[in-house]
C-alpha cells in the first residue's frame, strides 16, 4: 500500500503561495504581525494579523523541518571544523532566560536552545543536543563561561576549547538578526513560543543568507532567486 504524502494547506481557502509569503515575511524581516497584515493588504490580499499568527505557528515548524532536511550535510563531517558557541540574555514576562546558540565557521547557525539557567547543566544539553545532530566538534569557540568548561570536561572535549579574545565574534554576530526580531515582536511571553520562534528563524535565517560579502552581484542574484524558488516549492 503506498503511503500518499499529506497535504498541509488541506482545509484552507487561502492559497499556498500567499501563506508561504506571510510566513516569509513574519519570520525574515522585522515586521509585526499588523505590518505583514498591511504589506499584504496593498497587494489586494484582505486577512486579519491574527491569522498571519496562526499560519507561521501552523507552518513555520514544517517549513523549517524542510528547509533542513534540504540543507547539503555530507556526511557527519560537515560543520564540524569549528563550532562557535554564545548565551544572550532574553526576558520572558519580565523573567531572565537564556538563549543558547550554536554557530559553525561559515555562519550558519546549528542549534539554538533556551533555558532558564546558565550553568553546567544547561550548558550541557544544549551540547549534546547540537552534537546529537552534527557529531563532535573539532574546535569549540566559547567565551570564559565556566559552564562550557565544565560541561566540555563531562564529555571529554575540553581540550578542544579556544576562549581567546575576539575568536567568538561570528557567534556574537548571529545575535544581531533575532535581536531586531525580537525588537519588533515586542519580547516574548512564553518559553515555548521562543523556543519555538527561534528555531524557525534559525532555519529561515540559513535559507536566505546568501553571505553577499564574499561573492559578486551576478552569482548574488542567482542564488537569491534559487533560494526563493525553493521557498515556494515548501510544502507542495
Amino acid at each position: 500500500m503506498v503511503m500518499k504524502n499529506h497535504n498541509p494547506f488541506r482545509y484552507f481557502k487561502t492559497s499556498p503561495e500567499v501563506i508561504r509569503l506571510a510566513v516569509m515575511m513574519y519570520v525574515r524581516y522585522p515586521l509585526s504581525l499588523r505590518n505583514v497584515e498591511d504589506l499584504l493588504h496593498e497587494r489586494g490580499i484582505d486577512i486579519c494579523h491574527e491569522t498571519v499568527r496562526y499560519w507561521w505557528n501552523r507552518f513555520g515548524p514544517i517549513f523549517a523541518s524542510q528547509i533542513r532536511k534540504k540543507r547539503i550535510h555530507p556526511g557527519l563531517n560537515y560543520s564540524n571544523w569549528r563550532w562557535h558557541l554564545d548565551e544572550v540574555f532574553v526576558r520572558i514576562n519580565g523573567k531572565q532566560h537564556y538563549l543558547w546558540r550554536a554557530v559553525d565557521h561559515e555562519g550558519e547557525v546549528l542549534e539554538t536552545f533556551v533555558t532558564k539557567k546558565r550553568d553546567r547543566k544547561a550548558a550541557l544539553t544544549f551540547l549534546k543536543k547540537a552534537m546529537k545532530r552534527f557529531g563532535q566538534p573539532k574546535a569549540v569557540v566559547t567565551d570564559r563561561l565556566r559552564s562550557y568548561r565544565a560541561a566540555m570536561k563531562i564529555l571529554g572535549n575540553e581540550q578542544n576549547q579556544i576562549t581567546t579574545r575576539w575568536a567568538n565574534n561570528r557567534a556574537e554576530n548571529s545575535h544581531q538578526p533575532f535581536r531586531r526580531r525580537e525588537y519588533a515582536m515586542i519580547k516574548f511571553r512564553s518559553y515555548k513560543s521562543l523556543q519555538k520562534f527561534t528555531s524557525i528563524h534559525a532555519s529561515v535565517h540559513n535559507h536566505f543568507n546568501q553571505e553577499r560579502h564574499l561573492i559578486n552581484r551576478h552569482i548574488f542574484k542567482i542564488s537569491r532567486s534559487a533560494a526563493l524558488d525553493e521557498w515556494r516549492t515548501l510544502a507542495a
